[in-house]
């Protein structure tokens, strides 16, 4: 399980962190490559920028993102990563504070496989987590790479 990896795209450094604990509180022993904003969560992805010396075919197993990001915004990340026939098939669990209607419909729109608010309780926390953790990389089955 350890080979796969977890893109968290997430710009709040609380949140990171927070995240990152409930991970390891639940044993999931998963790299987690951090992207601080959408346009290095896009870099990551296409190996460019500062991941230009990166295996552009070594793709996350799941990539959670935030949709209130800086520079690139997280629906825009979707919508990137929908169209581009490399990325399109990858699991995308948005993980976000917003709970505006708009940005549900839009997500599921462009493409999300799931929508789950933060809950605000760290305990409420630990359990989405462990759940996240428990379906996206070890019940699901991904789809083959490069269709």
């Amino acid at each position: 399980m350890s080979d796969k990896i977890i893109l968290l795209v997430e710009d709040n450094p609380d949140d990171v962190e927070l995240t990152l604990r409930a991970l390891k509180k639940n044993n999931i022993a998963n790299e987690v490559v951090v992207a601080r904003d959408g346009e290095e969560a896009l870099e990551y992805l296409a190996a460019t920028g500062r991941y230009a010396g990166r295996t552009v075919a070594d793709l996350p197993q799941v990539i959670l993102l935030d949709l209130k990001l800086p520079k690139v915004t997280g629906l825009e990340v979707l919508r990137t990563v929908r169209a581009d026939p490399r990325t399109r098939l990858l699991p995308v669990v948005i993980l976000t504070s917003s709970s505006e209607e708009p940005d549900i419909i839009t997500s599921y729109q462009l493409g999300a496989n799931s929508y789950i608010r933060k809950p605000v309780d760290f305990n409420q926390f630990l359990e989405a987590v462990r759940q996240l953790g428990l379906y996206w990389l070890v019940l699901n089955q991904a789809a083959p790479v490069n269709h």
